[in-house]
Protein backbone atom coordinates (compact mmCIF):
# COMPACT_ATOMS: atom_id res chain seq x y z
CA UNK A 1 0.00 0.00 0.00
CA UNK A 2 1.02 3.72 -1.20
CA UNK A 3 1.17 5.31 2.41
CA UNK A 4 2.43 4.56 5.35
CA UNK A 5 2.01 6.69 8.45
CA UNK A 6 5.35 7.14 10.39
CA UNK A 7 7.85 10.12 8.83
CA UNK A 8 9.23 13.21 9.58
CA UNK A 9 8.30 15.96 6.92
CA UNK A 10 8.39 19.76 6.92
CA UNK A 11 5.32 20.54 5.13
CA UNK A 12 3.98 24.02 6.72
CA UNK A 13 0.69 24.47 7.90
CA UNK A 14 -0.97 27.64 7.98
CA UNK A 15 -3.86 28.69 10.25
CA UNK A 16 -4.94 32.35 9.45
CA UNK A 17 -4.76 34.04 6.56
CA UNK A 18 -4.22 37.75 7.05
CA UNK A 19 -0.47 38.48 7.89
CA UNK A 20 0.53 34.89 8.25
CA UNK A 21 1.08 33.30 4.55
CA UNK A 22 4.36 33.17 3.11
CA UNK A 23 5.09 34.31 -0.44
CA UNK A 24 4.88 31.42 -2.54
CA UNK A 25 7.43 30.68 -4.85
CA UNK A 26 5.33 29.91 -8.09
CA UNK A 27 2.43 28.53 -6.27
CA UNK A 28 0.41 25.45 -7.47
CA UNK A 29 -3.20 25.40 -5.60
CA UNK A 30 -6.05 23.35 -5.71
CA UNK A 31 -8.97 23.27 -2.76
CA UNK A 32 -10.91 20.78 -1.47
CA UNK A 33 -11.94 18.96 1.37
CA UNK A 34 -9.67 15.91 0.11
CA UNK A 35 -11.87 13.84 3.09
CA UNK A 36 -9.52 10.28 2.83
CA UNK A 37 -6.62 11.33 0.83
CA UNK A 38 -7.38 8.43 -1.06
CA UNK A 39 -5.81 7.00 -4.06
CA UNK A 40 -8.31 9.23 -6.45
CA UNK A 41 -6.90 12.62 -4.46
CA UNK A 42 -3.30 10.74 -4.51
CA UNK A 43 -3.38 10.92 -8.05
CA UNK A 44 -4.32 15.14 -7.72
CA UNK A 45 -1.26 15.03 -5.23
CA UNK A 46 0.46 13.85 -8.13
CA UNK A 47 -0.30 16.02 -10.35
CA UNK A 48 0.56 18.96 -8.79
CA UNK A 49 3.81 17.66 -7.46
CA UNK A 50 4.74 17.35 -11.22
CA UNK A 51 3.80 20.98 -12.02
CA UNK A 52 5.11 22.15 -9.42
CA UNK A 53 8.70 20.29 -10.41
CA UNK A 54 8.73 21.52 -13.95
CA UNK A 55 7.78 25.16 -12.32
CA UNK A 56 9.98 24.91 -10.11
CA UNK A 57 7.07 25.96 -7.86
CA UNK A 58 5.17 25.19 -4.25
CA UNK A 59 2.40 22.77 -3.85
CA UNK A 60 -0.45 24.36 -1.91
CA UNK A 61 -3.97 22.46 -0.78
CA UNK A 62 -6.36 25.07 0.45
CA UNK A 63 -8.88 22.94 2.75
CA UNK A 64 -11.58 24.73 4.94
CA UNK A 65 -12.16 24.13 8.62
CA UNK A 66 -14.96 23.08 9.92
CA UNK A 67 -16.23 21.17 7.09
CA UNK A 68 -18.19 23.36 4.58
CA UNK A 69 -21.41 21.62 5.48
CA UNK A 70 -21.24 21.90 9.13
CA UNK A 71 -21.95 25.78 8.52
CA UNK A 72 -24.36 25.42 5.13
CA UNK A 73 -25.93 22.08 5.58
CA UNK A 74 -29.58 22.21 6.88
CA UNK A 75 -28.76 19.00 8.75
CA UNK A 76 -24.87 20.05 10.23
CA UNK A 77 -25.12 17.26 12.52
CA UNK A 78 -25.27 14.34 9.43
CA UNK A 79 -21.47 14.93 8.87
CA UNK A 80 -19.41 11.70 9.09
CA UNK A 81 -15.45 12.72 7.79
CA UNK A 82 -13.14 9.86 6.94
CA UNK A 83 -10.26 12.07 8.32
CA UNK A 84 -10.16 14.56 11.17
CA UNK A 85 -7.94 17.60 10.82
CA UNK A 86 -4.83 16.10 12.40
CA UNK A 87 -5.21 13.06 10.31
CA UNK A 88 -5.55 14.81 6.90
CA UNK A 89 -2.37 16.79 7.99
CA UNK A 90 -0.45 13.28 8.26
CA UNK A 91 -1.32 12.16 5.16
CA UNK A 92 -0.96 15.10 3.31
CA UNK A 93 2.75 15.54 4.83
CA UNK A 94 3.40 12.22 3.73
CA UNK A 95 2.30 12.01 0.11
CA UNK A 96 4.70 15.34 -0.25
CA UNK A 97 3.11 18.79 -0.25
CA UNK A 98 4.40 21.78 0.91
CA UNK A 99 1.93 23.96 2.33
CA UNK A 100 -1.08 22.99 4.10
CA UNK A 101 -3.70 26.05 4.54
CA UNK A 102 -6.39 25.81 7.06
CA UNK A 103 -9.27 28.35 6.06
CA UNK A 104 -11.30 29.16 8.67
CA UNK A 105 -14.92 28.58 7.18
CA UNK A 106 -18.22 30.86 8.50
CA UNK A 107 -20.56 32.37 7.06
CA UNK A 108 -19.08 35.67 6.12
CA UNK A 109 -16.81 33.44 4.36
CA UNK A 110 -19.33 31.75 2.39
CA UNK A 111 -21.02 34.72 1.84
CA UNK A 112 -18.58 36.18 -0.61
CA UNK A 113 -19.59 36.62 -4.18
CA UNK A 114 -17.66 34.57 -6.27
CA UNK A 115 -15.56 37.50 -7.75
CA UNK A 116 -14.71 38.50 -4.34
CA UNK A 117 -13.59 34.81 -3.85
CA UNK A 118 -11.12 35.17 -6.54
CA UNK A 119 -9.80 38.33 -6.18
CA UNK A 120 -10.21 38.81 -2.73
CA UNK A 121 -9.26 35.35 -1.59
CA UNK A 122 -7.52 33.29 -3.85
CA UNK A 123 -5.44 35.97 -6.09
CA UNK A 124 -4.97 38.32 -2.72
CA UNK A 125 -3.05 35.43 -0.36
CA UNK A 126 -1.87 32.87 -3.00
CA UNK A 127 -1.04 34.57 -6.46
CA UNK A 128 -1.35 31.47 -8.05
CA UNK A 129 0.92 30.29 -11.10
CA UNK A 130 -1.44 27.76 -11.67
CA UNK A 131 -4.83 26.51 -9.99
CA UNK A 132 -5.38 22.63 -10.51
CA UNK A 133 -9.51 22.83 -10.29
CA UNK A 134 -12.43 19.95 -11.34
CA UNK A 135 -14.61 21.07 -14.24
CA UNK A 136 -17.59 20.70 -11.56
CA UNK A 137 -16.18 23.05 -9.08
CA UNK A 138 -18.24 25.73 -7.94
CA UNK A 139 -17.74 28.63 -5.15
CA UNK A 140 -18.67 32.20 -3.84
CA UNK A 141 -22.29 32.76 -2.87
CA UNK A 142 -24.68 30.40 -4.11
CA UNK A 143 -21.95 28.69 -6.18
CA UNK A 144 -22.01 30.77 -8.88
CA UNK A 145 -18.42 30.55 -9.48
CA UNK A 146 -17.04 27.97 -12.07
CA UNK A 147 -14.21 26.88 -14.22
CA UNK A 148 -14.84 29.10 -16.40
CA UNK A 149 -14.83 32.30 -14.20
CA UNK A 150 -11.66 31.22 -12.55
CA UNK A 151 -9.83 30.73 -16.82
CA UNK A 152 -11.40 34.60 -17.33
CA UNK A 153 -9.71 35.94 -14.14
CA UNK A 154 -6.50 33.90 -15.14
CA UNK A 155 -6.14 35.39 -18.36
CA UNK A 156 -6.75 38.93 -16.52
CA UNK A 157 -4.45 38.21 -12.69
CA UNK A 158 -2.08 36.45 -14.68
CA UNK A 159 -2.49 32.78 -13.61
CA UNK A 160 -3.33 29.50 -15.29
CA UNK A 161 -6.27 26.89 -14.75
CA UNK A 162 -5.84 23.19 -15.02
CA UNK A 163 -8.34 20.96 -15.24
CA UNK A 164 -9.01 17.68 -13.44
CA UNK A 165 -10.54 15.41 -16.02
CA UNK A 166 -14.51 14.35 -15.26
CA UNK A 167 -13.36 10.78 -14.99
CA UNK A 168 -10.69 11.43 -12.18
CA UNK A 169 -13.71 13.58 -10.17
CA UNK A 170 -15.92 11.06 -10.57
CA UNK A 171 -13.51 8.15 -9.45
CA UNK A 172 -13.24 10.63 -6.31
CA UNK A 173 -16.93 10.74 -5.41
CA UNK A 174 -17.02 7.00 -5.90
CA UNK A 175 -14.83 6.38 -3.86
CA UNK A 176 -15.08 8.42 -0.81
CA UNK A 177 -19.16 7.64 -0.76
CA UNK A 178 -18.09 3.67 -1.59
CA UNK A 179 -15.61 4.23 1.42
CA UNK A 180 -17.54 5.56 3.77
CA UNK A 181 -20.24 2.61 3.46
CA UNK A 182 -17.37 -0.04 3.55
CA UNK A 183 -16.18 1.10 6.44
CA UNK A 184 -20.18 1.60 8.17
CA UNK A 185 -20.82 -2.36 6.76
CA UNK A 186 -17.15 -3.61 8.44
CA UNK A 187 -15.94 -4.02 5.08
CA UNK A 188 -12.10 -3.13 5.71
CA UNK A 189 -10.77 -5.13 2.77
CA UNK A 190 -12.54 -2.74 0.07
CA UNK A 191 -12.23 0.49 2.41
CA UNK A 192 -8.42 -0.03 2.73
CA UNK A 193 -7.99 -1.01 -1.37
CA UNK A 194 -9.93 2.39 -1.76
CA UNK A 195 -7.42 4.65 0.70
CA UNK A 196 -4.44 3.04 -0.08
CA UNK A 197 -3.47 2.93 3.35
CA UNK A 198 -5.15 0.79 6.49
CA UNK A 199 -7.76 2.97 7.93
CA UNK A 200 -7.01 4.55 11.06
CA UNK A 201 -8.19 6.33 14.20
CA UNK A 202 -7.05 8.01 17.19
CA UNK A 203 -8.80 8.01 20.87
CA UNK A 204 -8.00 8.43 24.15
CA UNK A 205 -7.19 5.49 26.67
CA UNK A 206 -9.76 6.23 29.19
CA UNK A 207 -10.03 3.55 32.50
CA UNK A 208 -12.73 0.67 31.83
CA UNK A 209 -14.04 -1.92 33.78
CA UNK A 210 -10.60 -3.77 33.32
CA UNK A 211 -12.93 -7.45 32.99
CA UNK A 212 -9.75 -8.06 30.32
CA UNK A 213 -6.98 -8.26 32.61
CA UNK A 214 -8.89 -10.90 34.73
CA UNK A 215 -9.16 -13.30 31.71
CA UNK A 216 -5.79 -12.35 30.23
CA UNK A 217 -6.75 -10.18 27.64
CA UNK A 218 -6.28 -6.40 28.91
CA UNK A 219 -7.55 -3.59 27.08
CA UNK A 220 -7.45 -0.04 26.83
CA UNK A 221 -10.62 1.68 26.56
CA UNK A 222 -10.97 4.52 23.84
CA UNK A 223 -12.72 7.96 23.83
CA UNK A 224 -12.88 9.44 20.12
CA UNK A 225 -12.18 13.03 20.63
CA UNK A 226 -14.40 14.07 17.46
CA UNK A 227 -17.69 13.93 17.04
CA UNK A 228 -17.59 13.47 12.92
CA UNK A 229 -15.09 10.75 12.60
CA UNK A 230 -16.42 7.43 11.05
CA UNK A 231 -15.74 4.93 13.20
CA UNK A 232 -16.19 1.50 11.68
CA UNK A 233 -18.94 -0.80 12.81
CA UNK A 234 -19.82 -3.14 15.65
CA UNK A 235 -17.32 -6.54 14.99
CA UNK A 236 -13.59 -7.50 16.14
CA UNK A 237 -10.55 -6.06 13.96
CA UNK A 238 -7.05 -7.23 13.41
CA UNK A 239 -5.36 -3.65 14.00
CA UNK A 240 -1.79 -1.96 14.61
CA UNK A 241 -1.54 0.80 17.25
CA UNK A 242 0.96 3.73 17.66
CA UNK A 243 1.19 5.49 21.26
CA UNK A 244 1.31 9.16 19.90
CA UNK A 245 3.22 11.59 21.25
CA UNK A 246 5.19 14.92 20.25
CA UNK A 247 8.31 12.84 18.45
CA UNK A 248 8.09 14.09 15.02
CA UNK A 249 9.66 10.72 14.02
CA UNK A 250 8.90 7.21 13.79
CA UNK A 251 6.37 5.09 16.25
CA UNK A 252 6.75 1.72 17.05
CA UNK A 253 3.20 0.02 15.67
CA UNK A 254 2.10 -2.94 17.98
CA UNK A 255 -0.03 -5.45 16.65
CA UNK A 256 -2.91 -6.40 18.73
CA UNK A 257 -6.81 -6.67 18.40
CA UNK A 258 -10.07 -4.50 18.76
CA UNK A 259 -13.32 -4.84 19.97
CA UNK A 260 -16.38 -2.46 18.76
CA UNK A 261 -19.73 -2.98 20.19
CA UNK A 262 -22.06 -3.47 23.30
CA UNK A 263 -19.93 -6.62 24.66
CA UNK A 264 -23.04 -8.71 24.76
CA UNK A 265 -21.70 -11.46 26.93
CA UNK A 266 -20.96 -8.91 30.02
CA UNK A 267 -23.01 -6.33 29.77
CA UNK A 268 -24.71 -5.33 26.50
CA UNK A 269 -25.49 -2.37 27.33
CA UNK A 270 -23.28 0.75 26.19
CA UNK A 271 -20.99 0.92 23.31
CA UNK A 272 -17.42 0.55 23.53
CA UNK A 273 -13.89 0.56 21.32
CA UNK A 274 -11.48 -1.47 23.09
CA UNK A 275 -7.98 -2.60 21.99
CA UNK A 276 -6.44 -5.36 23.75
CA UNK A 277 -1.72 -5.09 22.57
CA UNK A 278 -0.18 -8.05 22.06
CA UNK A 279 2.34 -8.68 24.50
CA UNK A 280 2.41 -5.51 26.46
CA UNK A 281 1.84 -4.55 29.85
CA UNK A 282 2.79 -0.85 29.89
CA UNK A 283 0.64 1.79 31.66
CA UNK A 284 -0.86 3.83 29.23
CA UNK A 285 -4.39 5.59 31.02
CA UNK A 286 -4.20 9.12 29.75
CA UNK A 287 -2.16 8.03 26.41
CA UNK A 288 -3.59 9.02 22.42
CA UNK A 289 -3.39 5.64 20.53
CA UNK A 290 -3.62 5.61 16.53
CA UNK A 291 -5.25 2.78 15.87
CA UNK A 292 -4.50 1.03 11.99
CA UNK A 293 -7.59 -1.03 10.91
CA UNK A 294 -6.08 -3.98 9.20
CA UNK A 295 -9.43 -6.40 9.17
CA UNK A 296 -12.47 -7.25 10.56
CA UNK A 297 -12.06 -11.31 11.96
CA UNK A 298 -16.01 -11.80 13.02
CA UNK A 299 -18.53 -10.00 14.13
CA UNK A 300 -19.56 -9.18 17.80
CA UNK A 301 -21.26 -12.58 19.66
CA UNK A 302 -22.87 -13.18 22.85
CA UNK A 303 -21.14 -16.23 24.48
CA UNK A 304 -22.61 -18.55 26.96
CA UNK A 305 -19.84 -17.41 29.85
CA UNK A 306 -16.34 -15.55 30.30
CA UNK A 307 -14.86 -19.13 29.50
CA UNK A 308 -16.25 -19.60 25.84
CA UNK A 309 -15.03 -15.87 25.53
CA UNK A 310 -11.58 -16.28 26.48
CA UNK A 311 -11.11 -19.56 23.84
CA UNK A 312 -12.97 -17.41 21.36
CA UNK A 313 -10.43 -14.61 22.10
CA UNK A 314 -7.36 -16.72 21.65
CA UNK A 315 -8.71 -17.92 18.05
CA UNK A 316 -9.23 -14.02 17.36
CA UNK A 317 -5.72 -13.40 18.52
CA UNK A 318 -3.82 -16.04 16.10
CA UNK A 319 -5.64 -14.55 13.27
CA UNK A 320 -4.93 -11.16 14.02
CA UNK A 321 -1.25 -11.98 14.89
CA UNK A 322 -1.18 -13.13 10.80
CA UNK A 323 -1.82 -9.87 9.53
CA UNK A 324 0.39 -6.57 8.74
CA UNK A 325 -0.26 -2.92 7.29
Amino acid sequence: MPLTLYFCSDMKVHRELAGSLPEFRNAVVTIGTFDGVHTGHQQILAQMKEEAARIDGETIIITFHPHPRKIVSSVPGDVKLLNTLSEKKLLLEKAGIDHLVVVPFDHHFANQSADEYVRDFLYKYFRPHTIIIGYDHRFGKGRTGDYHLLEAFGKELGFEVKEITEQLLNEIAVSSTRIRKAISENDIDTANAALGYPYFFEGLVVEGNQLGRTIGYPTANLHIGSEEKLIPGNGVYAVQVEIVNDQPTAQQKLKGMMNIGIRPTIDGKKRVIEVNIFDFDADIYGQQLRVHVLKQLRHEIKFEGLEALKTQLGIDKLQAMSYEA
